[in-house]
């Protein structure tokens, strides 16, 4: 199972003690997944389809429990290959009243667009709506990839809401497009963390944070390692050209030419060609600092390179 799914799982299991939060759920739930339908006698049908059977119990529940409405799920199963089933979730709204309760349509009976403000009056309804909108047409990445949540609907008001919705918790919430569809996505781990906290899905944040820090550390550590490995090889490289250097000098004019502090240092170089510099310091009596060993490490390499420039 996803972690999408798993974490979706977890939300249905939610039970809300407050009826305005349960209301502003169901409506976002509503909202995202639901179509109209309008038959003889002005008789309603609201049709919620969902991939989720969790979802789907979820939508029952609140719907029966909280409008006191009439309702069945049906079960259309795929015949396309690893195709989920979809699972309908048909209310009978009794009339327009219980429509504008869910925020479908205004005063008037004329759609109602965005996010009606009487549905996220307060935070905890605010919360409760991006919950039923995330179960509905959200998802997010396994931790271990790439950090991505979106919710995704094809009404561009209603996107423009939800992303307003959510910046209204300081989630740095941004609007793409894709295809016919408006995505609203949310892309640093921190906001994830915050946005997966106050919708109630606790135990997929533990998750999410247990492999956000395994993912820091490992990180960490191939940037150690790649540090350490970048410095072995510059002081590899670096010995090798002093030795190099040092040889030159002895076949031209002779180590023993060199001034008593440059002679000592290279023949040291020469008998501990894979010592640092720090190392070599602490052989000389008395001791030398690293930056003082690289001074007269630069003068046997200016020598070496006067000794090349003239034979040329």
């Amino acid at each position: 199972m996803s972690f999408s799914a798993v974490t979706k799982e977890e939300l249905a299991r939610i039970t809300e003690n407050r009826l305005c939060c349960s209301l502003a759920e169901l409506a976002a739930l509503v909202r995202m997944d639901g179509t109209l339908q309008i038959g003889d006698n002005q008789h309603y049908a609201l049709n919620v389809t969902t991939e989720s059977a969790p979802v789907a119990r979820k939508i029952y529940r609140l719907a029966k429990n909280i409008l006191n409405l009439p309702a069945t799920i049906m079960v259309r199963r795929r015949l396309r290959f690893r195709k989920n089933n979809a699972y309908i979730v048909i209310i009978y709204p009794k009339g327009l009243e219980d429509l504008q309760k869910l925020g479908l349509l205004d005063q008037d009976g004329q759609v109602q667009p965005g996010i009606p403000a009487k549905i996220v009056k307060t935070r905890c309804d605010q919360k409760a709506y991006l919950r039923g909108a995330f179960l509905a047409g959200g998802s997010i990445n396994n931790p271990e990839g790439n950090y991505h949540l979106e919710i995704i609907t094809n009404d561009e008001k209603h996107a423009d809401a939800l992303c307003g919705l959510l910046n209204r918790f300081n989630l740095g919430a941004k609007i793409s497009t894709r295809k016919n569809w408006h995505v609203v996505y949310i892309k640093e781990s921190e906001h994830i963390v915050e946005f997966l906290g106050f919708i109630g899905a606790h135990h997929a944040l533990l998750e999410f944070e247990n492999v956000r820090v395994f993912k820091d550390m490992r990180n960490q550590v191939n940037r150690l390692v790649n540090c350490e490995t970048a410095n072995l090889n510059k002081t590899v490289d670096a010995a090798v050209r002093q030795v190099e250097n040092i040889q030159l000098i002895a076949n031209t004019i002779g180590v023993a030419a060199l001034p008593p502090a440059l002679r000592e240092i290279a023949e040291l170089r020469l008998q501990f060609p894979d010592a640092s510099l720090k190392e070599l310091g602490e052989m000389l009596q008395p001791r030398v600092g690293k930056s003082g060993v690289n001074h007269r490490m630069r003068k046997i390499d200016e020598l070496a390179e006067r000794i090349q420039a003239s034979r040329h």
